[in-house]
């Protein structure tokens, strides 16, 4: 049976969960004496721009949660505010600041570009507001309010590298996109990958960069690839930047060379891409047909909410933000505040998700297992097809 059979089978087997779920009801009723506080919680997250898909399923993983809780975290209504982090810092510090100063949330979410978090974390650590970031996050030296339900930008490529290091007979060329989302998630790769022993196919060792967002011809990339003499591409982009490449790379000179990669085939960008993905390999902390009972809960909702689209690792990690945030609200007593939400993430142990057991270790990132997947036919589509466990990373 197919991926995407399974999929709607498991949905239609399970269809009440979303009206099961909205018809549990709290104790406190709204506006009643006793009633539990409504909480302001923000979203930010890429709704325009290059990484506008991966704004959106970070949105609807949240908004997912919420409708399966009666839109109650810890017992608690909860009035989300959005704002749009656009295409990095320029535009997710103004919005950031809204949500703060505006809109008053006690706490934060989402958010898509490294950058982004670079620049919005100090934001919040001055108003001693909790962030809980579910995309890829870089390294910060201020931690006490940080948490990211997500990775570590160079954990993809860490997963990785000794993969690619056993079956590739070679050196690798290594690219990816001139910022700081992707100086980490290739950086990832190159730094543990010539660690152990790897040869990079790059002129004098060194990432060939692209500019960002601009770059929409990889053309003249690909024939630097080409003179290289390289036995394989590693590479990380996610939402146009990724369809551009992924197609022009399968019209190119470098075709049948095989190319591993950190997301560029994740979520609604496989469709556009097409045949062009096919074979293609990459590294995710989540697959939708990995089997346990959480997966299958989480996959039969969202296929339910969203019955044209398969579940990504952007909306896996921002409904795990919600469950996350649902655990220390709820512990932080009837009356939460910034402070203790914050107080309470640190405190929490294993966390059931649908990627499997993971829990936050000392860089408040997730201790987590990769997985191996690959685009193949699966029915009469395409999918991102489980091939194997990796390595588990975190510290």
């Amino acid at each position: 049976m197919s991926l995407q059979r399974r999929l709607v089978s498991v949905a239609l087997a399970t269809g009440l969960v979303l009206a099961g779920a909205g018809c549990a009801k709290d104790d406190a009723k709204s506006g009643g004496a006793g009633a539990a506080s409504t909480l302001k919680i923000g979203f930010l997250g890429s709704l325009s721009g290059t990484y506008q898909a991966v704004g959106t399923d970070l949105k609807n993983g949240f908004e997912l949660y919420l409708k399966l809780h009666d839109n109650k975290l810890g017992g608690h209504p909860i009035d989300l505010k959005i704002g749009d982090e656009g295409d990095g810092a320029q535009t997710a510090v103004p919005a950031a600041t809204k949500l703060i100063k505006d809109d008053g949330v006690i706490a934060v979410t989402g958010i898509v570009g490294g950058g982004s978090v670079a620049a919005v974390a100090p934001l919040l650590s001055e108003a001693k507001i909790p962030l809980i970031g579910s995309n890829g996050r870089p390294e910060l030296k201020d931690l006490s309010g940080v948490w990211t339900t997500s990775f570590m930008s160079s954990d993809p490529g860490q997963g990785i590298a000794q993969y690619i290091k056993d079956k590739v007979d070679g050196p690798v060329f290594a690219i990816g996109p001139d910022y700081q989302g992707g100086y980490d998630e290739v950086g990832g790769f190159t730094n543990e990958f010539t660690k152990i022993g790897g040869a990079l196919a790059n002129p004098n060792g060194k990432t060939v960069w692209t500019p960002f967002p601009q770059t929409n011809n990889f053309l003249p990339y690909f024939s630097q690839i080409k003179s290289s003499g390289a036995k394989a591409v590693y590479t990380f982009y996610a939402g146009k930047a990724a369809i551009d490449f992924v197609k022009q790379y399968k019209q190119s000179d470098v075709k049948d060379i095989p190319l591993y990669a950190a997301f560029v085939t994740e979520g609604s960008v496989l469709q556009a891409e097409g045949d062009a993905a096919k074979d293609v390999y990459t590294v995710c902390n989540y697959s939708p047909d990995l089997d346990n009972e959480e997966n299958r809960k989480f996959v039969a909702a969202w296929r339910q909410a969203y019955p044209n689209a398969t579940p990504t690792t952007y909306a896996m990690a921002s409904y795990d933000a919600a469950a996350v945030l649902d655990r220390a609200i709820g512990a932080a007593g009837p009356s939460p505040t910034s402070q203790s939400i914050n107080e309470q993430l640190a405190k929490l142990g294993q966390i059931s998700s649908p990627r499997g057991q993971w829990q936050f270790g000392k860089n408040h990132a997730p201790i987590q297992k990769w997985y191996l997947r690959q685009v193949r036919s699966d029915g009469r589509a395409l999918a991102n097809v489980l091939v194997q466990d990796l390595a588990t990373v975190g510290a």
